[in-house]
């Protein structure tokens, strides 16, 4: 049985417009240049690198036992290649509605990075600690 979708041009719009904003969270999230990478790959003059370039990732993802090439080839590889194959434009949007259900603070835009929040509690543990060195004198 063939369901029929009634979205009108505005949902898909809204919907467009909250898959961007999910991905420009998560993208948020990477090291300052690989941000600079993805956003290159992700422009639709680049299609002609990105495609090769996603097949490429997903293949090093299923080769992550091996050194420098991990896991996390795969999905970097799939969210390039739902730029351009819709189908898996739906199941990359499936799974980003999973983790948004599950991981909400990744999408969190003014969530400092992970190294920054480490930096600044150790920072914190430290004035502590030197507050409690000059006040046992």
């Amino acid at each position: 049985m063939i369901r029929e979708s009634h979205t009108s041009a505005a949902d898909k719009g809204s919907h467009s417009r909250r898959h961007e904003h999910r991905l420009e969270s998560l993208i948020e999230r990477l090291p300052q240049r690989a941000q600079a990478g993805v956003r290159w790959l992700r422009r639709p003059s680049s299609r002609w690198v990105r495609i090769p370039a996603a097949v490429l990732l997903m293949a090093g993802g299923f080769l992550g036992f091996l050194p420098i090439l991990g896991l996390w080839m795969l999905p970097l590889g799939l969210v390039l290649l739902a730029e351009d194959i819709p189908p898996v434009r739906r199941a990359v949007d499936g799974v980003l509605d999973w983790l948004e259900q599950r991981r909400p603070h990744w999408f969190n835009r003014s969530d400092a990075p992970a190294a920054a929040r480490s930096a600044s509690a150790w920072s914190k543990t430290q004035s502590v600690s030197a507050h409690h060195v000059s006040t046992r004198h």
